[in-house]
């Protein structure tokens, strides 16, 4: 019997720049859980953003899978992608992303085959090989300690996702008769009909490893500049150097994710993207927990090693108003040549966050946003 191999058209990669903004821009969301605030209250301000985000026209929204981490609320991101679904129409939804060594292969494309079920043609599958957490928690959910093992698999990973995405195991091997479902083998049963697309697939990075592997392969890629500018540039440029055409795309497409924050007054940038520094400053020296309240960061005695982390740190992060977000971020799209911006603002308060992401899209011009809405 033949198959019916589902297929990824470009156009679901590429988006397109709206309003003055130099390229698509899209949302990186972290569930961020602030001090004084609840998981569900974390959850809301997300449905908020992704309302805002698809009225404004940013192109995708993804979230990113961590574990262990009491201010990071995205543990499970199928989940949340799930709610997300329900309560969007259009814009693209993803993971940034799962880590595929944490998981079985066909355990992601079962889910993901049921997201894009729920919303055809609106999923992105976003992977990573990095555990997303420390090293114990990553021995726990991979039930094994050899973890420098998952990584060095993660191209073997890939390859069986990839078929059981395609349902095109070869004839003699042991997952043959082995399907994902939902997903195409449904379209070969009697009277069955099945969608032709699956989920694109990107490869996610923060050093040149996935920049080589998704050159080579013909994927799009997605850099963590937000936490490894230093590799930015080196990394995209291998990505593209690597690059041979496929199925998928014919040049390279790579997205950086950034560390933004406008408020309506510098000062109070200034505020909220220290009181987050301490928040990473906690997380680096094993005590991580809720995201603190700016006067938290204020009342803190920063010793000098931590006021050298946070002003390091924060020197990556775009904040300030709206008008000097906006030139940083044309500033970095210009210095890496990215084809997309993926934004993530991290603070203590989601009105916060939403208010930021509302701000970018005024400076730049994007559609009109329907009525206020309101974040906890």
């Amino acid at each position: 019997m033949s198959r019916r191999h589902p297929t990824v058209a470009e156009d679901e990669i590429r988006g397109t720049a709206q309003g003055t903004a130099p390229v698509p821009l899209s949302v990186l969301d972290l569930v961020t859980v602030g001090a004084g605030r609840t998981a569900t209250d974390a959850l809301r301000t997300s449905v908020a953003i992704a309302a805002l985000a698809e009225a404004r026209g940013f192109h995708r929204y993804w979230v990113a899978e961590h574990h262990s981490m009491p201010g990071v609320a995205s543990s499970s991101p199928a989940v949340i992608l799930a709610h997300l679904a329900a309560r969007t129409t259009r814009i693209r939804l993803g993971s940034g992303g799962v880590m595929l060594p944490n998981h079985a292969p066909l355990v992601i494309a079962e889910q993901f085959g049921t997201l894009e079920a729920m919303a055809p043609g609106r999923i992105d599958l976003g992977l990573g090989r990095a555990p997303g957490t420390d090293g114990a928690t990553a021995a726990a959910l991979r039930r094994s300690d050899h973890l420098r093992e998952g990584a060095d698999d993660f191209p073997e990973q890939l390859m069986e996702l990839t078929r059981f995405l395609d349902d095109d195991f070869p004839d003699g091997h042991p997952y043959r008769r082995i399907h994902a479902v939902p997903g195409p083998i449904q379209s070969t049963s009697p009277g069955g009909v099945q969608s032709p697309h699956r989920p694109p697939i990107w490869l996610l990075g923060s050093s040149g490893f996935s920049a080589r592997l998704a050159g080579s392969l013909g994927l799009p890629f997605a850099f963590a500049h937000h936490f490894s500018a230093q590799n930015t540039i080196p990394a995209l440029d291998l990505y593209r150097e690597s690059f041979r055409p496929s199925a998928v795309l014919d040049e390279p497409y790579a997205l950086i994710g950034v560390s933004v924050l406008a408020t309506d007054e510098e000062k109070e940038a200034r505020r909220q993207v220290r009181a987050a520094a301490l928040s990473m400053i906690r997380l680096r020296t094993g005590r991580p927990g809720l995201v603190p309240t700016p006067e938290e960061a204020e009342a803190h005695e920063f010793s000098p090693m931590e006021e050298e982390f946070a002003n390091s740190w924060n020197a990556n992060v775009i904040h300030g108003t709206a008008d000097e977000v906006r030139s940083g971020l044309d500033d970095l799209h210009k210095r890496t040549g990215a084809d997309e911006l993926m934004l993530t603002g991290n603070a203590h308060s989601g009105d916060v966050r939403l208010r930021s992401y509302e701000l970018v899209a005024d400076t730049y011009g994007l559609p009109t946003a329907p009525a206020a809405l309101t974040a906890s």
